[in-house]
């Protein structure tokens, strides 16, 4: 995808004002906040690899608030660095917060502010959107989070486009990543943008990971430049509720959607009542669980309308849809399609000799927020998020189906 509102364009020409140089990059630490999140950007950026033709950054690790700061394991780390140094940086990295629904230290709010202001790039790995958020940064803007909290990021603050199913989101200052995997990716994805493809995969093989992952879509745009991937269906649990005793009833859930069970059930089988399972899978995910059902089944139909030539009701029954009809009224009102016209507009956009192959039964698509693509009648192929496409934004189509209008700026 590329992004070429006029925000963006404003911002990517946004010169660094003086006091600031584009080589150092500070890495914002709260207490609370996952080690493993917290040391990538630490690893990227403050290990001196020059020998292996990496260009090196000038690291300031930064407390977002008095510490000792506590990690995961009962650790606790001592910043070198308060937020005034943050003053020198290019780039400002915020690799996680400890929690989506308290809100980050209003004074690091103002730094990041300031830095933006002052025309650092900001970046925000995971659950650090939030941070970027709560200080505005990503009012109108796309970004991305971890699938799992995906859906809080977009109730609270309805002014940013949230797109669960990206890798990253590099929007030209403000950058956003997916889960823990996906920061990787944008690190790599920043070496890239400012020292080219050479620098970024002597990196990527100093850390033994892919240069580009294949399994996933980098929105690029701005001054990275245009990176277009297949979508990355993340499966995995966030660290946060992997332990916590509803992740095995989660787990389960996304491993069965293709057989009928309601949230009653769910709750059962975490031995809670049906209020009490309410308010901790909320807790936990920022979403109802029923609503989050409804979305695993849609998008799982979604997979199987991609990857398969099942009919739309057999697509249902895999599904775990009652009836065809419950499919393609939920189906519609979260991709604005239906599911005969997505598959249509998906295979039209498919390279020619790619064939479809049947899912397996139950493979689940555990993506918190769907999204998909619809064709308008001019042929022009547009992205469409669930929580981004709000009934009256639709129109109907020469020939009856729902289309959605684009609402997201600069989308294609």
């Amino acid at each position: 995808m590329s992004h070429d509102s006029t925000a963006v364009s404003e911002a990517a020409v946004r010169k660094l004002s003086g006091r600031r140089r584009k080589e150092i990059v500070a890495v914002l630490l709260f207490s609370g906040g996952p080690i493993f999140e917290s040391s990538i950007p630490l690893s990227v950026f403050g290990i001196d690899r020059q020998d292996a033709g990496v260009p090196r950054y000038r690291l300031l690790v930064c407390a977002g608030e008095e510490g000792p700061l506590r990690t995961t394991g009962g650790l606790e780390l001592s910043a070198p660095h308060g937020l005034d140094a943050i003053g020198r940086a290019g780039t400002v990295v915020v690799p996680a917060w400890r929690s989506i629904t308290s809100p980050p230290p209003e004074q690091a709010l103002d730094v990041l502010r300031r830095a933006h202001e002052e025309g650092a790039r900001i970046v925000g790995l995971c659950t650090g959107a939030f941070v970027l958020a709560a200080a505005g940064l990503l009012d109108g803007r796309p970004a991305t989070t971890h699938w799992m909290y995906a859906p809080t990021l977009a109730k609270r603050y309805p002014s940013v486009h949230v797109d669960p199913r990206e890798l990253f989101v590099d929007d030209g200052d403000v950058l956003t990543s997916a889960g823990t995997g996906a920061g990787i990716d944008l690190c790599l994805h920043i070496v890239r943008s400012d020292h080219g493809n050479e620098a970024a995969n002597a990196l990527a093989r100093r850390l033994v990971v892919p240069p580009r992952r294949g399994g996933g879509t980098g929105h690029a745009g701005g001054a990275g430049g245009g990176v277009e991937r297949e979508r990355y269906l993340d499966r995995s649990l966030p660290e946060e509720i992997g332990a916590d005793p509803l992740a095995e009833v989660v787990a389960w859930a996304l491993e069965h959607l293709h057989e009928q069970f309601d949230v009653e059930q769910l709750a059962a089988r975490a031995y809670m009542s049906r209020r009490t399972f309410d308010r901790r899978f909320r807790s936990l995910t920022g979403s109802a669980p029923l609503q989050w059902l409804i979305t695993q089944r849609v998008l799982q139909a979604q997979r199987l309308l991609e990857t398969s030539d099942y009919s739309v009701d057999e697509v249902a029954g895999r599904c775990g849809f009652r009836s065809p009809v419950a499919l393609r009224g939920h189906f519609r009102r979260q991709l604005g399609a239906s599911p005969a016209a997505y598959r249509a507009a998906y295979r039209a956009r498919r390279p020619q000799g790619e064939k479809s192959a049947p899912a397996e039964n139950g493979a689940a698509t555990a993506v918190a927020q769907g999204q998909g693509s619809v064709t308008l009648p001019s042929g022009e192929p547009v992205a469409v998020t669930a929580s981004a496409v709000p009934a009256q934004s639709r129109r109907p189509a020469e020939n009856g189906e729902a289309v959605a209008r684009p609402t997201l700026p600069g989308r294609r």
